[in-house]
């Protein structure tokens, strides 16, 4: 796989060794094309208007998997809905509507229907990133709107996933209405905190480890080398201090980050 042209953000400014992580394309006021390679993949779960113009803009590839056409064409009005049309529609295609293929397909829209029973339409959806990178030979971002929520199994295999996703990938963000989410590697990150469109609510969650030991600054209640477990302590419902630009962990294995999004009109 090419090298990625977004492994860090604001590198240079960073301690040696940590990993930095940038949301700025989350800000709803930027209004420049992507910096870098982004591909958004929307899933078969409710999300609103206003995060997904935030995220259409912040991604330059755009993916429907199977059912999440039917999300996004339902979402827009007629004299919208051609402006949002999608790169490529992708799955089984047991949940996309006649109409909605129709519609798509009559804009140019490429619909795929693969097969293959050992992959979920999310997996196919990330392989055909795979493929423009070969092509493209650089790295993607990767954001997915509306996989949490639903069915607890599809939850589970998103958490599982995405989580098995952070040896090949080095950014994969899960987006809700309600938060932002993705797996920080064993080791030292920065997140830079925007107050305006993150918090305050936040949590480190040890999902697909049988523990680790976490530290952390920037927090109200931080962590000082202090064990995390299902079975120990979970640190959910943390919160970001506001007059903090920074969050760092440190992490002896991966773990699940989450932090809520601000509230929009």
């Amino acid at each position: 796989m090419g090298a990625g042209i977004s492994t860090l953000f604001n590198a240079r400014n960073a301690p040696s060794g940590d990993t930095d992580w940038d949301l700025s394309f989350l800000n709803p006021s930027t209004s420049t094309a992507p910096p870098v390679a982004r591909g958004l993949i929307i899933l078969n779960q409710p999300f609103s208007r206003s995060l997904l113009d935030i995220l259409w803009k912040a991604c330059s590839w755009h993916c429907c998997a199977d059912g999440g056409a039917n999300r996004l064409y339902d979402l827009l009005p007629d004299e919208l809905r051609s402006s949002y049309a999608p790169d490529l529609i992708k799955g089984d295609l047991d949940s996309l509507r006649v109409d909605v293929r129709e519609y798509y397909s009559s804009k140019g829209v490429s619909v795929v229907q693969d097969h293959d029973q050992n992959s979920t339409d999310l997996m196919k959806c990330v392989q055909s990133i795979q493929e423009n990178e070969k092509l493209e030979s650089r790295e993607y971002e990767i954001v997915l709107l509306g996989e949490l929520g639903g069915r607890l199994d599809q939850t589970i295999h998103t958490l599982s996933y995405v989580h098995k996703l952070r040896q090949v990938r080095k950014k994969v963000f899960v987006a809700t209405d309600d938060n932002i989410s993705w797996v920080l590697g064993e080791g030292q990150h920065r997140i830079r905190i925007n107050h305006d469109i993150l918090g305050p609510t936040c949590g480190l969650l040890p999902v697909g480890v049988d523990s680790t030991v976490l530290t952390t600054t920037g927090l109200r209640w931080n962590l000082t080398g202090t064990r995390s477990s299902f079975d120990g302590l979970v640190s959910t419902s943390n919160h970001l201090v506001p007059e903090e630009k920074y969050v760092t962990i440190n992490t002896s294995k991966p773990i699940w980050w989450c932090v809520e999004l601000s509230k929009r009109d």
